[in-house]
């Protein structure tokens, strides 16, 4: 008699949660993942040259013009000095840095994006110009001189 009651509050319970107004579905769904396409133009620069980095966060279809925070650190292969700066939305959901460099060599570029609760920082490598040594000794050359491929 107790497995059948206890069988019968189960069903009643399950039917009863399944049974609940599901209009706000929305709400129990998981957000889309923000995306965020950071890009180096031109990719090989010049010294003295100004290089365009820029950082495209969507969410979904949508672009990201409400981001708490897009940081951009920046720093030559081995030297331990990281340049950050804080970048604010131009349009479409592109936040853009405009900056040349004095010394050649291999950089690094990391966008911190804080939007929507969560966080994405992607990294790309770039070449001031002569490419120094990495700091990474698996990155060849080919990964910074992507010229004729």
């Amino acid at each position: 008699m107790r497995k059948y009651l206890f069988l019968i509050l189960s069903i009643v319970t399950v039917l009863g949660i399944s049974a609940c107004d599901n209009k706000d579905q929305k709400a129990d769904e998981l957000p889309e993942f923000v995306e965020v396409d950071l890009t180096v133009n031109p990719e090989k620069g010049n010294v003295n040259e100004q290089m365009t980095f820029e950082a495209k966060v969507t969410q979904g279809d949508e672009n990201v013009d409400d981001a708490d925070e897009v940081t951009f650190e920046i720093w030559r292969a081995k030297d331990e000095k990281h340049e950050k700066i804080k970048v604010e939305h131009t349009e479409d959901g592109i936040y853009r840095l405009e900056k040349s460099f004095q010394q050649e060599g291999t950089y690094y570029i990391i966008s911190h994006v804080t939007a929507r609760d969560m966080h994405n920082m992607p990294k790309k490598v770039f070449v001031v110009g002569t490419p120094s040594e990495p700091e990474d000794p698996n990155e060849s050359k080919n990964d910074m001189n992507m010229e004729g491929h």
